[in-house]
């Protein structure tokens, strides 16, 4: 029997049509929600993720601004730049796409970050809140992930959920809004490249979400019968086509629903980080 597939664009639609009203309504009083995005990075793939939120922002009236930053320019021209359009009154969100170069701390660019913009979560303060309980945004993927799951009707309350990937841009905040009260209740479990024996946890788990950027990491054998598998990479091939972390066939002979890749996750991500631009305009004008 063929597993349930969960498509992001059904998910998607009607966040994008709440938010291209919010939208309207904040252009008709005068304000025009701005995204700004920085990248520092000249692989297509990075390029491509920009590009994309460009469009899905230019689909509900959002405007943008692309800032672009040599990836071997100094790290300080990067938070410069970050800086630049936290203060620019008019850009009410700031993204910044990851990964960085490895000669660009992650955890300085985050504090270059102006918290009321941080529309993706990086800024301590921000991660810091998401962990208590309150958070100000939650990060695009994070609330992707959890919107899937609550609109196929998979609820993760009671159940064993395994996080394979513990960035701090994905893993680890996803982790913590499964487990909270709000976010899902979940028992949570996190594997990354240390983890000994991985197909000893996932194989126990009722829900499998992968971050780890590694393709085809994860195949059928190491899956429970039944279990749901929410694949959050997209992972390019060098020669050419986009896999997840987890080898699709060989997965879906086994379990009962699985996202696929490309055309899951996704779609979804790129809707919640636009109604989280969104909401920062409207906190910018209500103050």
């Amino acid at each position: 029997m063929s597993p349930e597939l969960l498509h992001g664009e059904p998910v998607a639609t009607p966040v994008l049509e709440r938010t291209r009203d919010r939208v309207r309504s904040l252009r008709e009083a005068g304000t025009t929600p701005t995204l700004g995005t920085v990248l520092m990075s000249d692989d297509p793939a990075d390029e491509r993720f920009v590009e994309l939120k460009h469009e899905r922002c230019a689909d509900v009236g959002i405007a943008t601004r692309d800032v672009r930053v040599e990836p071997d320019a100094p790290a300080g021209r990067l938070y410069r730049e970050i800086e630049r359009l936290c203060e620019t009154p008019t850009v009410d969100a700031v993204f910044v796409q990851v990964p960085l170069p490895d000669h660009v701390p992650l955890a300085a660019t985050r504090r270059r970050l102006d918290p009321a913009a941080d529309v993706d979560c990086l800024h301590p303060t921000n991660l810091g809140r998401l962990v208590a309980g309150e958070p100000r945004f939650l990060p695009a993927t994070t609330a992707a992930v959890c919107r899937l799951l609550s609109a196929y009707e998979f609820s993760v309350a009671g159940a064993d959920v395994v996080v394979v990937g513990r960035s701090g841009v994905i893993g680890r905040p996803l982790a913590n809004r499964l487990l909270d009260r709000s976010g899902g209740n979940a028992t949570v479990t996190v594997c990354h490249s240390r983890t000994a024996a991985l197909e000893a946890h996932t194989s126990r788990a009722d829900v499998v979400v992968t971050a780890a950027g590694v393709p085809e990491l994860i195949d059928g054998s190491m899956l429970a019968p039944e279990a749901v598998v929410v694949d959050v990479s997209a992972n390019r091939r060098p020669a050419g086509g986009v896999v997840g972390d987890v080898d699709f066939e060989s997965a879906s002979e086994r379990v009962c629903a699985i996202t696929p890749v490309p055309g899951g996750v996704g779609p979804v991500t790129l809707a919640m980080l636009v109604k989280n631009v969104a909401r920062a305009a409207e906190r910018r004008v209500n103050g």
